[in-house]
C-alpha cells in the first residue's frame, strides 16, 4: 500500500457527493410537487392521470430524499475505526485486495456504495455482494464474488491484502 489513508477526507468526499445527490433529489421532488398540484395536471376527464402520476413521482422522490438524508445523518455519525492486521473487515475499513496481481482498495460503508473516492478507493456497502463478501474476512483470506453479468454471471477471485 502506498500512502497513508485519512478515512476522515474520504468520508468527508463521501458526504460531499450523497449530499451533492440529496440536493439534485430534493429538487426533483419540489417539481414534481409542482407538476402534481399545476392547474394542467388537473384532470380533463375521466380517462386523464397526469395530476395523479404526478402525484405518485412526488411520493417516491420523497422517499428518495428521505433515505439520502437518513444516509447523511449515518455517514456524518459513523465511528471510524482503526484496524489491526489481525481485525476483521467491518463497517469503515478501507481493504486492500489483490486480483491477479491488481490491487484494489474498498472503503466498506453503510451508504454511497460505486462511487469512487480520491486514490481511486471505491466504496462497497454491506449490501452489495462484494460488500457482504468482505465482511468478516481477515488478511490473506480468499474471498470469491459472483457478480451477474448481462450474458453470464462473473467471478472475482480476491485475496485481501490488507485492512486499515
Amino acid at each position: 500500500m502506498s500512502a497513508a489513508i485519512d478515512k476522515a477526507v474520504l468520508r468527508t468526499e463521501l458526504l460531499a457527493l450523497v449530499s451533492a445527490q440529496l440536493t439534485t433529489a430534493q429538487a426533483a421532488h419540489a417539481a414534481a410537487i409542482e407538476g402534481a398540484t399545476h392547474a394542467e395536471a388537473k384532470p380533463e376527464n375521466d380517462k386523464d392521470t397526469r395530476g395523479l402520476e404526478q402525484s405518485y413521482l412526488a411520493r417516491g422522490q420523497a422517499q428518495r430524499v428521505a433515505e439520502l438524508e437518513a444516509a447523511v445523518a449515518e455517514l456524518t455519525a459513523l465511528k471510524l475505526r482503526t484496524f489491526t492486521a489481525r481485525d476483521p473487515v467491518a463497517i469503515s475499513a478501507v481493504v486492500t485486495v489483490d486480483e491477479d496481481g491488481t490491487e484494489h482498495r474498498f472503503f466498506v460503508v453503510p451508504h454511497g456504495g460505486g462511487s469512487v473516492l480520491a486514490g481511486g478507493i471505491q466504496v462497497v456497502t454491506p449490501s452489495s455482494p462484494l460488500g457482504r463478501a468482505l465482511l468478516g474476512k481477515r488478511i490473506d483470506d480468499e474471498v470469491e464474488v459472483r457478480l451477474p453479468g448481462r450474458l453470464h454471471d462473473k467471478t472475482r477471485a480476491l485475496v485481501i491484502a490488507a485492512i486499515v
